[in-house]
This record gives C-alpha cells, sequence and structure tokens, in this order.
C-alpha cells in the first residue's frame, strides 16, 4: 500500500472512532465472506464492521485517543459503532455464539477501553429504548400515587370535617 493510501486509510479509522460511540474489535479468522456479509447485515445501519490493518490501526487509535493497542494483534475487525452499543453487542456476541470462529477481544465505550467480558456484560445488558421505556412506566406509577394521595387528602378533610359537623350537631341536639 502506497503512503497515500496509508495516511488517508489512518485519517478514515481516527475518524470512525472519533465518530463512533464504541468499537468492539474482533478477530474473524476463518470466518467465510458469505458469513461477514451475514454479520454486517446482522448488525444494522448503526454499527459498520471493518477488516482493519492493525498497524495502521494502532495509528488511527492514538491520534483518536483510545486505548486499543492490546486488542490488535492477528486478523482484526472494528465494528465501529454510531447507534445504540448494546444493540451493537448483542448482534456481534449473538454471531459469535453461531460461529464460534468471530471472537470478540475487546473495544471502546465512549473513550473508554473494554474487556471482551465487559463487551459481552454490556449485550446483556437491555436496550436504551427498553430502558427508557421502563423508567416511564416506573415514573407514571409514580404519578398516578402521587395524584390518588393528593386527592385522598381533600376528601378525607372533607369527610373529617362532616363528621365533626355531626357530632357537633349531634351533641347540640342533646343539650
Amino acid at each position: 500500500m502506497a503512503t497515500s493510501d496509508k495516511v488517508a486509510a489512518v485519517d478514515e479509522i481516527t475518524g470512525k472512532l472519533r465518530d463512533s460511540n464504541a468499537a468492539v474489535i474482533t478477530s474473524y479468522t476463518g470466518l467465510s465472506v458469505a458469513q461477514l456479509r451475514q454479520l454486517r447485515r446482522s448488525l444494522g445501519e448503526d454499527a459498520q464492521y471493518r477488516v482493519v490493518k492493525n498497524t495502521l490501526t494502532k495509528i488511527a487509535a492514538k491520534e483518536a485517543g483510545v486505548e486499543l493497542d492490546e486488542h490488535l494483534s492477528g486478523s482484526t475487525a472494528v465494528a465501529f459503532v454510531t447507534g445504540d452499543p448494546v444493540t451493537a453487542a448483542k448482534g456481534l456476541r449473538d454471531f459469535a455464539k453461531e460461529n464460534p470462529a468471530l471472537v470478540i477481544k475487546g473495544g471502546v465505550l465512549e473513550g473508554k477501553a473494554l474487556s471482551a467480558d465487559e463487551i459481552k456484560k454490556l449485550a446483556d445488558l437491555e436496550s436504551r429504548e427498553v430502558l427508557l421505556s421502563k423508567l416511564a412506566g416506573a415514573m407514571k406509577g409514580k404519578q398516578s400515587s402521587a395524584a390518588a394521595l393528593f386527592q385522598a387528602l381533600p376528601s378525607k378533610f372533607v369527610r373529617t370535617a362532616e363528621a365533626l359537623r355531626a357530632k357537633q350537631a349531634e351533641q347540640g341536639g342533646a343539650e
């Protein structure tokens, strides 16, 4: 590869690392071209899976301010995630279950280095949308409870005042 091509490749990888929410480093040795195509499709539009050269990726990672050196050995491909990192991690984990030749080496999430185990834990999380909907449901439940409480206070006051008035009327009539 000519020097200008290498510079362009480093610039492209650096840009992808900076623009991505996360990057997952994998080893793809033993996967066919058809399997790689299937993996790319399974990751969806929010992730781009690219085979990269280790030396160029090390330079790009250093320029992007990301620590990836320990994961860059052997055949390497990177999933650059621009959307939900949990969804991409799940896609990679599920594909690796079906195709043991895909090995997750590690990665980076918002500038923080992750081990392969941490990426698997990330894949076990629920997606952002599910977590937000659970939070909204919990907040709605709390609001309903608060509304019922606020509504109960005036009606309880009215019942208590009515009981006191009735009791005074009863005591006043007895005298």
